[in-house]
């Protein structure tokens, strides 16, 4: 990793369509180069996916919420686990540390549908309570590390 691949991935988590010609216009390297770095850094892992975002919003999905999720005892993991990925309203799961054992990220399209979507959660074998926050607005969201932290 040096300051070129800093700069490369500066240029794909902007635009992650971005042409390999303008990314070696802006890193002073050939083209084949570009392209031979980007790929080493894909087979290293550090590239994960090149991806599209959808906004929400405009997709009809009003109502953004986080869940907080307890389980009565380990043994429900997988039991939960397979419902979140077969919901599709389910953005994120994460297992946590403290009060409770996941954090969910949600999109709905209305409150009653969040509301549908909560009593799923809940009627899912070993949940043991929930807690919900419903964001108003977002000051800042990335979807990956800052490129610049990989030189440190």
């Amino acid at each position: 990793m040096d300051d070129i691949d800093v700069k490369i991935l500066k240029c794909l988590k902007a635009n992650a369509r971005e042409n390999a010609s303008v990314i070696s216009e802006k890193v002073s390297m050939s083209v084949s180069a570009v392209i031979e770095r980007i790929r080493k850094l894909e087979n290293s892992g550090l590239i994960r996916q090149h991806t599209t975002i959808i906004d929400p919003q405009k997709a009809g999905k009003d109502v953004t919420a986080f869940i907080s999720v307890s389980l009565e005892h380990p043994k429900y993991i997988d039991r939960f686990t397979s419902f979140v990925r077969e919901n599709r309203e389910i953005l994120e799961c994460h297992y946590v540390t403290g009060d409770f054992d996941f954090f969910l990220k949600v999109a709905t399209d209305t409150t009653h549908s969040l509301e549908r979507l909560l009593n799923a959660v809940k009627s899912v074998s070993g949940v043991m309570s929930t807690h919900t926050v419903v964001i108003l607005s977002t000051m800042k969201n990335e979807y990956s590390v800052d490129p610049d932290e990989l030189l440190k």
